[in-house]
């Protein structure tokens, strides 16, 4: 089923263009990599791509809704991790989710989220305020949202594996090999090589002055 298709999409950015023409149709299962330098437009690409940002040209549709015109019918089933975590620094860990959980109308309560916190070596940290967390420890309550937003069928992570140790990476890894093998479909952006036993698309965007 195809979850995803850009049709010659264009981007840019202070008077310069980033990127042209780029066409992807993404289906379940499928895992598409965006490659290229810093400054090449990965990050511009993956906001168009979930409607936070306004294409120079070109159409993005998720799950059979156009991005720019059903942005809630577009995200419903859908999972933006960015640079930028959403989450307040002034909410604990727990608050943060919970918070988070409820805006995406996701059924839960403290006890899954905790548990979810443990999972990601966050045990003791559950009541804390995010500020006075490392910034690994922040970035582990961030990710706690792909194992809570269990409807989704569509990721897209832009540089997943920031601030993360190693033990974390494979953990993420085997979490991304699962979802993939349960249907869901991922795009993503990362500078650290990706290893996952599991076949893969790659799109490289060239940067251009």
């Amino acid at each position: 089923m195809r979850v995803l298709l850009a049709q010659q999409v264009a981007c840019e950015k202070s008077d310069r263009q980033l990127f042209s023409d780029i066409n992807i149709e993404l289906h379940s299962g499928q895992l598409l990599y965006v490659t290229g330098e810093n400054g090449a437009g990965k990050t511009s690409l993956l906001r168009i791509l979930v409607g936070l940002s306004q294409p120079a040209a070109g159409y993005v549709e998720i799950n059979g809704h156009d991005c720019q015109k059903m942005v809630h019918g577009a995200s419903e089933r859908l999972l933006y991790f960015g640079h930028k975590q959403g989450i307040s620094q002034l909410l604990t860990a727990t608050e943060n989710l919970r918070f988070w959980c409820q805006q995406h109308a996701i059924d839960t309560n403290d006890t899954a989220i905790h548990a979810t916190l443990a999972e990601l070596g966050l045990t003791g940290l559950e009541d804390i305020a995010v500020k006075n967390l490392s910034a690994g420890q922040q970035r582990r309550v961030a990710l706690a949202k792909l194992w809570l937003k269990t409807d989704a069928n569509v990721w897209v992570l832009d540089e997943p594996f920031t601030a993360l140790d190693v033990h974390l990476i494979a953990e993420l890894e085997s979490k991304m090999a699962v979802f993939l093998n349960a249907g869901g479909a991922i795009v993503m952006t990362s500078h650290q090589a990706l290893n996952i036993d599991y076949p893969m698309s790659n799109l490289h965007l060239e940067y251009s002055w």
